[in-house]
């Protein structure tokens, strides 16, 4: 069980907040999350960095308007994930707008693996729509694809990398490399998502057609019209949501609450029953990016990019519940191999810092879903294998771990120390993908844990969790809750989580499975849900709650969602069921 504690709050940015007008909570929500000037508040895309910050980013621009000027075919390569499929979106749709002739290719996860590779840059030769291209521009990968570059140079293709995964060692030999965390690029953001880098090389190309009169006065590409695609893939991919990255999404999620968000979205909206004109952070992460991973989990992630550069309104309905069908298989794939996981891992060792787990009926597709359940379980850097289709003898792992354990540095230390363990890996801080021999899967766990043992802080595995404290009974209320919800939260500047002791006076079980809570703070008598949890609650509780606006047969009331709970005091008696 996690403890809760309130997050610090510095007093002076909490006062220079207010003194700027900000409402006093979300002025205590902000400060604690490191914004102390109103100004970093401000919505205004005026505010996002210059695309020159960028390396590479004007060689990337000539690259595109030359091929453009030529008439030369572009072929984007994408990523089997939301990001890679937002990405590939924004980049043809982009592209579109200021004349190119371009299509797209990606990968088959279960075939081809990761990225570039060689193979596919012979799939590209013959690519069915637009033939043998002379760019080939990654998006969301490349970083890595040294081999798979080589090729296309060998083969006269010039490559253009867009990618914000870690590089290697070497670089490929790419004509420019456009990549925020590459060892010589200065940009302030080093936590652009893969669309978002895209859609950065877009700004920069459409400045260079500008400066070279490509456009009829007032008629330049509304490149604005994809921020709710860049805004999906950013959420979805869990990148940490900086400045930079909350002014992009807080733009997209404008567009889409005004109903301007391409058809393809909208009809996702509409399959997962969402509305969009109360689109959220937690609609995109949830709900719309779920349903466009499954379909690179499971099948094809070209079902989500068609789905996406969809502009005919049934085309974009009908792709959209073909991926909602293939979103619940996975839910029940996932559901199964969860529990098998959770039984399998059953109690570690309270001093083992690290899980693997593996079986032979796994799907490959889903074993990310898996580590990280096991991960949010039990507090530790998890990486779950399934066997590779199409590689006999091999398997293919994903990785999540918890804050302050470098996971692809980890994978990496582990590669250094065992040169023939792991033939391919690569990712982020918090989740990584690797390749494994089938043999080397108890050397690959003893070494994993071993390097975590070395290098990580003792204190990350000490499981708490951080909350913005108390609020006055004043303070609760659906404004505060609508307030909330306008705000841009996910990776690294999370949502406000509150916590206080409460009376529990009632609870019940809902659909066996949820706690339904009537609740009593400071005498007032509140409505809460702790969904996924039957263990009832002590009489005193200190909870950990969201805010939520919860709409019943017309009637807009507060609703507190319970994240945890532990004993108020020392008496353990459960509240009445």
């Amino acid at each position: 069980m996690s403890e809760i504690v309130a997050r610090p709050v510095p007093e002076a940015a909490r006062s220079a907040l207010e003194r700027a007008g900000v409402h006093p909570v979300l002025a205590r929500l902000y400060a604690a999350r490191g914004v102390d000037d109103s100004a970093l508040l401000d919505p205004d895309l005026r505010g996002l960095l210059a695309p020159d910050g960028l390396r590479d980013i004007e060689l990337a621009a000539r690259l595109l308007a030359e091929a453009i000027d030529a008439g030369r075919p572009i072929l984007i390569v994408a990523d089997y994930d939301c990001d890679g499929a937002t990405a590939c979106a924004v980049a043809v749709r982009g592209l579109r707008m200021m004349g190119a002739r371009v299509d797209y290719l990606v990968p088959n996860r279960f075939e081809h693996g990761y990225g570039l590779g060689p193979a596919i840059v012979e799939l590209a030769c013959a690519h069915p729509r637009l033939g043998r291209p002379a760019l080939i521009v990654t998006v969301d990968n490349g970083i890595a694809s040294v081999e798979g570059v080589a090729r296309a140079r060998e083969l006269g293709i010039e490559v253009l990398v867009t990618d914000h995964h870690l590089p290697g060692e070497r670089l490929p030999d790419a004509a420019a490399i456009v990549d925020p965390n590459r060892a010589d690029c200065g940009f302030a953001s080093k936590h652009l998502a893969g669309v978002g880098v895209m859609f950065y090389v877009l700004l920069a190309l459409r400045a260079r057609l500008r400066g070279m009169s490509r456009f009829a006065a007032g008629a330049e590409p509304p490149l604005q019209a994809l921020l709710d695609l860049v805004a999906l893939g950013t959420v979805a991919d869990l990148v940490r949501l900086d400045r930079n990255n909350r002014l992009l999404v807080g733009a997209g999620l404008r567009r889409i609450r005004a109903g301007q968000a391409c058809p393809g979205l909208l009809a996702l909206f509409q399959a997962a029953g969402r509305a969009t004109r109360t689109a959220g952070c937690g609609d995109l992460g949830f709900a719309i990016g779920p349903r466009i991973n499954a379909a690179g989990r499971l099948e094809d992630i070209t079902i989500g990019i068609e789905c996406l550069l969809a502009d005919d309104p049934e085309r974009a309905a009908a792709l959209a519940a073909r991926l909602d069908a293939i979103n619940r298989e996975r839910r029940g794939i996932e559901s199964d191999m969860r529990e098998q996981a959770i039984a399998d891992v059953g109690a570690p060792p309270p001093l083992q810092r690290t899980l693997v787990v593996c079986r032979d009926g796994w799907h490959e597709g889903v074993v990310g879903l898996v580590a990280s359940r096991l991960k949010e379980i039990h507090h530790r850097p998890t990486v779950a294998f399934a066997p590779a289709s199409g590689e006999p003898g091999m398997l293919r792992g994903s990785g999540r771990s918890i804050p302050g354990v470098h996971l692809r540095d980890t994978l990496d230390l582990v590669s250094k120390r065992h040169p023939d363990m792991i033939p391919r890996f690569g990712g982020h801080a918090m989740a990584a993908g690797l390749s494994l021999p089938a043999g080397a899967l108890a050397a690959f766990a003893e070494a994993f844990e071993q390097a975590i043992l070395e290098s990580a802080d003792p204190a990350c595995f000490e499981r708490s969790l951080l909350t913005d404290g108390p609020l006055a009974p004043a303070e609760l209320g659906l404004e505060l809750a609508e307030a909330i919800d306008r705000g841009v939260w996910g990776q690294g500047f999370p949502a406000p989580l509150f916590s206080d002791v409460v009376e529990v006076a009632g609870q019940r079980l809902v659909k066996d499975r949820h706690l339904k809570l009537d609740l009593r703070l400071a005498g007032r008598r509140i409505d809460a849900i702790a969904f996924g949890r039957t263990d009832p609650l002590p009489r005193r509780a200190r909870i950990a709650y969201r805010l939520e606006r919860n709409d019943y047969r017309g009637v807009a009331e507060l609703q507190l969602v319970v994240e945890a709970a532990e004993p108020a005091d020392d008496a353990q008696t459960p509240a009445p069921l």
